[in-house]
C-alpha cells in the first residue's frame, strides 16, 4: 500500500538515524519503512511502494501513442504506468492503484498474467487474462479442474480501469481430457506466417497459453480468434511440446525445458526488430526441480528464448513449432517472467527516437527470491523491480572461424559459410536505445586503459559520486587465454568493507557475479542473498585478415543503487541485487586473477543515471 504522509515522515526521520559509515545492525529490528531509500533504484520500473510481480498486459494505446507497461502488484491484481520515451514513466492511477483486481465471478481468488489487444472490442483495449478460482496451483501437484480460465476485460478510460465482461470465461478450460500442469498467462499476437499456414484471414489474432502435461512435459497451447468480438477461440492444440525436464543440446546454453512453461510470448523478428513476417521467436519461463520433487516446491525457474520454424500437422488444420536455436534471455537467478509487446514505429517513443517497429521486453527481478528468503521487506516497504526495457532482434556474429566452438548446438545457428568463415545468428538483446542513450548522456569520466597480467585489484583513479552509474568497457584477451584459468573484469560498489566482483572466466566460459563480499548487512541480517550469479557466454574465434583472435568482450554494467545489470556483446544479460551497505562503497576496480593477460580499453563511467519517475513525490 501507499504510505501515508505521516508514516513517510517518520520513515525519513528514522532513515536519518541510520549510520551508513558504521557496521549495520540486524536490519529486521529497524522500524518499518526505515530502509525505503537505502537500496531503491531510480531508473527502473517499480510501484510507489509494495511488491511488484510479473510484468504483463503491456500495449500501445492507438489513440495516444503511449506505451502502457503493466505488472502484477501486491498479489491483488495489476497496476501499470505509461511512457512516451521508455525512459520516464507516469503511474496510470494515483498512488499506483490497480487497474484490475480479483473478486469477480470468474476470478474470485486471483488475477494472473494476461495481454492486451490494443484495438479489440468496439476498438477499445481488450485484456485477455487468467482468471483464478482455486489455489494452490503448482506443477508438482494434481491440477484442480476449473482453477485457471481465460477471461476478457475492456478499458474505455485510457487504461485506468479494465472492466470485466459480465459473462463467463472465453476459454473455460484446457483442451479436452488433457491432464495439465498449468494453463495460464495468455499472450495475444498476430503472425502472417501462421495466417498463411492455417489459411486464416490476414490480421487474425492468436493466443498462446503456457503450461504442460503431467507425466509428459511442458507445452504451449495455441488458440485462434474465431469471431470479431473475441468471444470464441479455436483450440489448435499443443503447437510446442518438449519431453519432461529435457534440454536444448547439452543444457549448457539454454538450461532446461523443465516440467511446466509459464509466461510465453510469441513474435516475429528480423535484424531491424519486430516483423510479423520474420523468424518466429518465443520467450518463456521454465519450471523444474531436482529429484526428489517436493510438492509445491519449484527449485528452479529459468527465463529462456527459442527461435524456430512452423510446419503443418493434422492435415494442415494445426501447426507445430520446432526450435532451431535456443538460449537464456536472462541468466540471473532472481530474474524471471519476461513479458514483451510490439512497440510500433507510430508510438510516441519510437516517433521521438526514429525507431522502427520493435518488440520490447521487461523482466521481473524478484526482491526475495520468489518469497523463499526472509528479506526485511517491512523495513524496506517495497520489493522487486522490472529490469530495464530490452529491444529484441536477430543479431549476427560475423567472421567466425569454423571450428567446434561455432558448431556446437548452442544459442546460435550458422547462417552462412564462406571458405571456413562463418556468420552466426542469435537473439540480439540490448537495453532500449532510448534508455541507453539517456543512461550514457550525463557527466562522465574516462579511466585510462591498461594491460594486467598479475592477480590483483587496481582502484580507478576517479571514484563515482554515488551508487548510480553505468560502466562501459572493452576487454581483449590473447588466444592463449582460451582454456586457461584467467579471470578478468571489475569490482564495483567497493570499499575496504565490501565489494561485488564481475568477471569473465575462461575455464567455463562464464560471466560471474561474485556476491560473497557484496553486503556487510548479510553478516547481521538473514535474507540478504549472497549467492554468486553466473551465466554462459562464448567468445568465438574471430578471423581478422590472416589471423584469428578471441572475440572482444564488450561490457555495459548498470549500477542503480542495489540493482545491477550486466550486458555483454549484444546477446547476453545477467542481473541481480548487490545491496552494499557502507556509504563509502562506491569505488570501482580493475580485477584480474589466474594466469594470462587482459587489456582494458574504452573504459567510461557515466554518473547519476536518471529519475524514471519525475512526477512522484
Amino acid at each position: 500500500m501507499k504510505l501515508s504522509p505521516a508514516v513517510l515522515a517518520g520513515s525519513l526521520a528514522t532513515r536519518q538515524e541510520i549510520d551508513y559509515n558504521s557496521a549495520p545492525p540486524n536490519l529486521s529490528t529497524l522500524a518499518n519503512s526505515s530502509l525505503f531509500e537505502t537500496w531503491r533504484p531510480k531508473a527502473h520500473v517499480l510501484p510507489p511502494s509494495g511488491q511488484i510481480g510479473d510484468p504483463c498486459m503491456h500495449y500501445t494505446d492507438p489513440n495516444t501513442g503511449l506505451f502502457h507497461v503493466g505488472f502484477l502488484h501486491d498479489g491483488n491484481g495489476a497496476s501499470g504506468a505509461t511512457t512516451d520515451d521508455l525512459v520516464t514513466y507516469k503511474d496510470i492511477n494515483a498512488n499506483g492503484a490497480q487497474f484490475i483486481v480479483p473478486g469477480g465471478k470468474n476470478d474470485p481468488i486471483a488475477v494472473f498474467d494476461g495481454s492486451v489487444i490494443p484495438s479489440g472490442i468496439n476498438g477499445a483495449p481488450t485484456l485477455l487474462y487468467t482468471s483464478v478460482s482455486y489455489l494452490p496451483i503448482q506443477w508438482t501437484i494434481a491440477y484442480t479442474r476449473g482453477s485457471e480460465t481465460q477471461s476478457l476485460a475492456v478499458s474505455t478510460d485510457g487504461g485506468r480501469n479494465f472492466t470485466k465482461l459480465e459473462q463467463g470465461p472465453v476459454i473455460p478450460s484446457p483442451p479436452f481430457a488433457v491432464n495439465v500442469t498449468g494453463f495460464r498467462d495468455p499472450f495475444v499476437f498476430q503472425n502472417s506466417k501462421l495466417d498463411a499456414q492455417l489459411k486464416s484471414a490476414p490480421g487474425t489474432w492468436y493466443t498462446v497459453i503456457s503450461g504442460g502435461v503431467h507425466g509428459e512435459g511442458p507445452s504451449q497451447f495455441l488458440y485462434r480468434q474465431h469471431d470479431a468480438d473475441f468471444q470464441y477461440w479455436e483450440e489448435l492444440g499443443q503447437w510446442w511440446h518438449e519431453p519432461a525436464n529435457s534440454t536444448w543440446g547439452n543444457g549448457d546454453w539454454a538450461g532446461r525445458w523443465g516440467y511446466n512453461f509459464e509466461v510465453a510470448n510469441v513474435f516475429g523478428l528480423d535484424e531491424q526488430g519486430y516483423n510479423e513476417e520474420g523468424d518466429i521467436f518465443t520467450t518463456l519461463g521454465a519450471e523444474w526441480s531436482l529429484d526428489p520433487i517436493v510438492p509445491q516446491v519449484s527449485d528452479f525457474r529459468e527465463m529462456l528464448w527459442a527461435a524456430g520454424s512452423i510446419s503443418p500437422s493434422c492435415g494442415g488444420k494445426k501447426v507445430k513449432f520446432t526450435p532451431n536455436m535456443a538460449g537464456k534471455l536472462e541468466w540471473g537467478h532472481s530474474a524471471y517472467a519476461a513479458a514483451g509487446k510490439v512497440l510500433p514505429a507510430s508510438s510516441q517513443a519510437s516517433q521521438k527516437s526514429g525507431a522502427p517497429d520493435r518488440f520490447i521486453s521487461y523482466i521481473w527481478l524478484t526482491g526475495d527470491y520468489y518469497g523463499t528468503i526472509d528479506f526485511p521487506t517491512n523495513q524496506q516497504n517495497w520489493s522487486g523491480a522490472l529490469l530495464l526495457p530490452r529491444e529484441l532482434s536477430i543479431g549476427k556474429i560475423d567472421n567466425v572461424f569454423d571450428n567446434e566452438l561455432a558448431r556446437e548446438t548452442g544459442s546460435w545457428r550458422v547462417k552462412s559459410n564462406h571458405s571456413g568463415i562463418l556468420t552466426l545468428e542469435t537473439l540480439k538483446q540490448e537495453i532500449s536505445r532510448e534508455a541507453l542513450a539517456k543512461l550514457t548522456s550525463g557527466t562522465s569520466f574516462t579511466e585510462p586503459g591498461r594491460t594486467l597480467s598479475a592477480p590483483g585489484a587496481t582502484t580507478f583513479q576517479t571514484v563515482p559520486e554515488s551508487k548510480f552509474h553505468v560502466i562501459t568497457a572493452t576487454l581483449s584477451f590473447p588466444q592463449a587465454s582460451r582454456g586457461s584459468d584467467l579471470k578478468a573484469g571489475f569490482q564495483i560498489l567497493s570499499s575496504e568493507h565490501e565489494s561485488t566482483t564481475i568477471y569473465y572466466q575462461f575455464s567455463n566460459e562464464t560471466v560471474m557475479i561474485d556476491r560473497s563480499n557484496t553486503s556487510a548487512a548479510a553478516l547481521t541480517t538473514d535474507g540478504i542473498d549472497s549467492r554468486n550469479e553466473y551465466g554462459r557466454l562464448r567468445l568465438f574465434d574471430i578471423v581478422e585478415g590472416e589471423h584469428k583472435k578471441v572475440e572482444t568482450l564488450n561490457l555495459t554494467i548498470v549500477v542503480d543503487s542495489s540493482v545491477v545489470e550486466v550486458h555483454a556483446n549484444g546477446r547476453f544479460a545477467i542481473s541481480t541485487w548487490a545491496r552494499s551497505w557502507y556509504e563509502s562503497s562506491r569505488e570501482i576496480r580493475f580485477f584480474q586473477d589466474g594466469s594470462g593477460e587482459v587489456t582494458f580499453s574504452n573504459v567510461t563511467v557515466y554518473e547519476g543515471l536518471y529519475d524514471a519517475w519525475p512526477e512522484r513525490s
